[in-house]
């Protein structure tokens, strides 16, 4: 198998994780156990979205796109960037329920739109 397609499966498999693992906190918050904040759910999603981070970063080095100049890639960076700030606002349990339902929306709109960059490159 070549460095291509390990770096690509490794990236894909930790990006799908990261929306089931944000996904599962949030269920666990909506039905009221809050504890999972005291168990290994609360930091293994870091160690999944350095993984990513880490395939992403290799995989820039293997292919010829580059970011700013590929404009779908661009794209991705910068919903990456929402994603992380809408996250934070989602599982913060200080904030309101409705601050925090809006910011799991805006999340899951930017995770979609991630994901179909990566399978289209429209642009």
């Amino acid at each position: 198998m070549s460095i291509y397609l390990l770096l690509k499966s490794m990236h894909m498999t930790a990006a799908y994780l990261t929306v089931v693992l944000f996904s599962l906190r949030l269920l666990l918050d909506a039905v009221g156990k809050p504890d999972w904040r005291k168990t290994p759910l609360r930091w293994i999603p870091h160690a999944n979205d350095t993984v990513l981070l880490v395939a992403a970063i290799s995989l820039l080095f293997v292919t010829p796109w580059m970011p700013f100049v590929h404009g779908w890639l661009t794209a991705k960076i910068l919903l990456l960037v929402g994603y992380i700030v809408a996250g934070a606002f989602a599982m913060k349990e200080t904030r309101g329920l409705q601050v925090r339902l809006i910011a799991t929306v805006l999340a899951l709109v930017q995770i979609m739109a991630i994901f179909h960059l990566a399978i289209y490159k429209p642009f």
